[in-house]
């Protein structure tokens, strides 16, 4: 990652993981999976046709002021996956095998009614579902599901 500056004296970060302007900022997801984030990716590179654009894994960590001995070096220290237009970051964490995916919903818009049939069901496949698609006032497909790792989702298709 790195900063550069153009001619308007803005900065620019740059990397693999995200590129903005001083004015144009990004908000991204970051999740723990306490130990399960290489089984997530691997779910959601199924279930959602995720593209894995980042995976650094604690034993490849350039700082050793960053060690985190408790943790195995295996274990994933950061990653970066991207569904359709927006990058989600997700780490193992400190891999105390207690994930808490509480107050928030992760929401994916799709175009089509079977598109939002196959992503709810991949994500309901090992989860729970909240609340089953159906029509709504706002969509003709609305439905709310926890997955396996205790995320919750809101699948939408537009109208």
């Amino acid at each position: 990652m790195g900063v550069t500056v153009n001619q308007t004296n803005e900065k620019t970060i740059t990397g693999n993981i995200m590129s903005t302007t001083k004015n144009n900022r990004v908000l991204q997801p970051y999740l723990f999976f306490d130990g399960r984030c290489d089984e997530a990716l691997e779910f959601y590179r199924q279930a959602l046709g995720a593209e894995i654009t980042a995976l650094m894994r604690y034993k490849e960590n350039p700082d050793p002021a960053m060690a985190c001995s408790e943790v195995s070096g295996d274990k994933v220290m950061h990653s970066s996956f991207r569904i359709g237009e927006t990058t989600v970051m997700a780490s193992d964490g400190r891999c105390t095998g207690k994930p808490s995916f509480q107050g928030f919903s992760l929401s994916i818009t799709v175009f089509s009614e079977p598109e939002a049939d196959k992503l709810f069901n991949a994500l309901a496949n090992g989860g729970q579902v909240q609340m089953p698609l159906a029509r709504t006032f706002f969509s003709p497909r609305f439905g709310m599901v926890v997955d396996r790792f205790g995320v919750c989702w809101m699948i939408l298709a537009a109208q």
